[in-house]
């Protein structure tokens, strides 16, 4: 083989590459946390504004200096962040094994469908209130209406997902898309679902292609 067939197949060979990565995502990995709507926010820590600790991924969104505490029949959980920006309903996101361990059993459910969402204590310093919160929240992936086009997704669609890195490679089931105008590419799962597939910081996934 002359050295223009070899420098061919080397250029084919990284365009492959580069297709694949270009059609991977980041998995991230979310842990329990709260949001807060303004009135709630008041309650815990009144005469206090929401205080940014640092940025999150998604454009806006950033975790706060102030964190709570969980309180369930069985136990209780110190320390749970806080996201922001401030919300229209607030909601408690924890995992099954964080549920078990306070006693209490929440659906799993997409951010922000909280019909049937359980009630669960939300403790700080100041106050401490009961409310109508709790999930589970369902593996998802977060993209814009970019991303939808380039990968040839539709809206409301669910997907299979590839962890193709790792010790524990696997697929995920019934991931569904949160598609926004400014989101930026990255599919979520809990702790429990990380430490399943033994996801790192920098795992990467794809849609499995029926």
């Amino acid at each position: 083989m002359n050295n223009y067939g070899i420098e061919e197949i080397r250029k084919i060979v990284r365009e492959v590459l580069l297709e694949m990565q270009a059609e991977t995502f980041p998995i991230g990995i979310s842990n329990r946390h709260i949001h807060l709507t303004e009135e709630h926010f008041s309650i815990l820590f009144p005469n206090e504004s929401i205080e940014p600790l640092k940025p999150l991924k998604q454009p806006g969104e950033f975790a706060s200096k102030q964190t709570v505490t969980l309180v369930g029949p069985k136990g209780e959980i110190k320390k749970v962040r806080i996201l922001g920006p401030l919300r229209k309903r607030s909601q408690v996101e924890i995992s099954k094994t964080d549920a078990r361990n306070l006693g209490v059993q929440p659906p799993i459910r997409l951010s922000g469908h909280l019909d049937d969402a359980i009630e669960i204590t939300i403790r700080s310093d100041a106050a401490e209130l009961t409310i109508p919160a709790a999930i589970i929240a369902k593996r998802h992936i977060h993209l814009n209406y970019q991303d939808m086009e380039r990968l040839n997704l539709k809206e409301g669609q669910v997907v299979s997902v590839e962890i193709f890195e790792g010790a524990r490679r696997g697929i995920f089931n019934d991931v569904e898309l949160r598609p926004g105008e400014n989101f930026v590419l990255e599919m979520h799962v809990d702790t429990d679902e990380a430490n399943g597939a033994d996801i790192q910081p920098n795992t990467r996934g794809r849609i499995i292609r029926e």
